[in-house]
């Protein structure tokens, strides 16, 4: 059955005195934050990786919160638990950063608020970034990964990908991959503000420049760069809105109004609609990139994630209902 594109209204809470309402303020404060930040996406690698992962790893996670270090088909993984928690499936998490930026670490905070929700484990992957090691590698590492846990697990009915960013292009590209392969689809997957299209053609780059407070087509550009290495950025094994995404298991994509890769989730489930497969599009008026990230902060990011987590466990009752 099609589930409906949908996207809901933003959650607002009663005005204050001054006639600002309250998640006005946070995502204010959100976007101050991110505007102010040292870290620029674009930039010299070398720099940026380790002002990413401050900004990531400067709120600890829970004191309940189990993280432990292993491999999964010969890829470094951080296994996710929560205390007195027996998990119900595992979320396969696949973190952001353009490809080139980023750790499985340093996603253990965004994590390990889906495994609680859901009261499932996570897994957050460690691939290899570019541009050391350009596009295959890092779908190669994801594909390894997940193949790996597939046969830990004895099957997929229970495993859901997530993916922010550009983790959410490579958990695309994991199923469109295994489908070719053959591989068990999981139940379902999780797609946080997706980079869909490494051409960097959709009218949000322009039309959400202003609005966007940390991401910019031209880091997109030089991050996509870095991936490609002459690859086609057509290729629908990098730019998967370009795929026949026929196939797959339901999407769940979220976005914020206020970032340029608006139009990559947009098209995602519109193409993903167009063949077939069950979505939902979920938009939040007026937050940036990936703003579940900032769920402590920001109703709306918290909001996101419960939505989320209703998704996946919707998804997996039903597989177990098969």
């Amino acid at each position: 059955m099609l589930l409906p594109v949908r996207l809901p209204a933003p959650r607002l809470r009663a005005a204050t005195m001054k006639g600002i309402s309250v998640t006005a303020k946070q995502r204010d404060m959100v976007h101050q934050i991110l505007r102010s930040a040292p870290f620029d996406l674009g930039g010299d690698v070398a720099a940026q990786r380790p002002l990413l992962e401050q900004m990531l790893t400067a709120q600890p996670v829970p004191a309940d919160v189990r993280t432990t270090p292993g491999d999964l088909g010969g890829v470094p993984v951080i296994f996710i638990d929560i205390a007195d928690v027996e998990p119900r499936g595992t979320i396969f998490h696949i973190h952001g950063g353009g490809f080139a930026l980023g750790s499985a670490a340093g996603s253990a905070g965004l994590a390990s608020s889906l495994a609680r929700k859901t009261a499932m484990r996570a897994v957050s992957v460690d691939y290899r970034l570019a541009p050391e090691h350009p596009y295959p590698a890092a779908l190669n590492d994801v594909m390894a990964a997940y193949r790996a846990l597939v046969g830990r697990a004895g099957s997929a009915g229970r495993i859901v990908v997530s993916g922010e960013s550009a983790g959410g292009n490579l958990a695309v590209e994991l199923l469109i991959a295994g489908k070719k392969e053959g591989l068990a689809m999981p139940a379902a997957a999780l797609l946080l503000s997706p980079m869909t299209d490494l051409t960097v053609t959709g009218r949000s780059f322009a039309g959400k420049a202003h609005a966007d407070p940390n991401i910019s087509a031209q880091a997109i550009r030089a991050r996509a760069a870095d991936y490609l290495a002459g690859t086609d950025p057509a290729d629908p094994m990098v730019s998967p809105i370009f795929a026949d995404l026929s196939g797959l298991p339901p999407l769940m994509i979220q976005a914020g109004s206020h970032e340029v890769l608006l139009d990559d989730a947009t098209r995602l489930a519109a193409k993903a609609a167009a063949d077939d497969v069950a979505v939902i599009l979920d938009i939040t008026s007026g937050v940036p990139h990936v703003f579940q990230a900032f769920a402590a902060l920001l109703e709306e990011g918290d909001a996101a994630l419960n939505r989320a987590a209703r998704f996946v466990t919707d998804n997996i009752a039903a597989q177990a209902a098969c």
